[in-house]
């Protein structure tokens, strides 16, 4: 069995907050040393992924079941800064809205309390052919719990 320590690293919870930690590694970078635009992309969707999990949304087994996954409907993103080679970022995740077959979320790069990167994302679960479905009643529920109520 493995031991605790050999886990992947996990975000947590700070009220209805997702705190999600990454390194910048030498693959992340492109030729000018900066982190490649896309990769934070990369960063935000593990970080919504960990949020999931950890709020008690099972994908992998609704995938499992034949019942759909998620799909982005949308992202609109805007870069603040660069991120460079070792920086520990921290990718901060909201929940801003819940919807019949999605969630709008509210994301940030961050390097230090600088905000290098944010998006404004909107994932729709779909059924297998692709077309828009309702979420479980179960995941309304996390999702209507972990809304950002614009704490301080």
């Amino acid at each position: 069995m493995a031991e605790v320590s050999d886990r992947p690293a996990e975000g947590r919870f700070d009220g209805r907050e997702h705190r999600f930690p990454v390194r910048v590694y030498f693959e992340d970078t492109d030729l000018s040393g900066a982190v490649y635009h896309a990769n934070y992309l990369r960063y935000m969707e593990r970080a919504r992924s960990d949020m999931l999990r950890l709020g008690g949304i099972d994908q992998r087994a609704t995938f499992e079941a034949g019942e759909g996954s998620y799909a982005i409907a949308s992202v609109t993103i805007r870069y603040a800064a660069p991120a460079r080679l070792d920086d520990a970022l921290l990718v901060v995740s909201r929940i801003v809205q819940v919807r019949a077959a999605g969630v709008a979320i509210h994301q940030r790069v961050m390097r230090d309390g600088l905000v290098l990167a944010e998006a404004d994302v909107v994932a729709a679960l779909v059924a297998p052919n692709g077309r828009p479905r309702r979420q479980p009643r179960a995941w309304i529920d996390i999702y209507e719990r972990l809304v950002w109520q614009g704490e301080a």
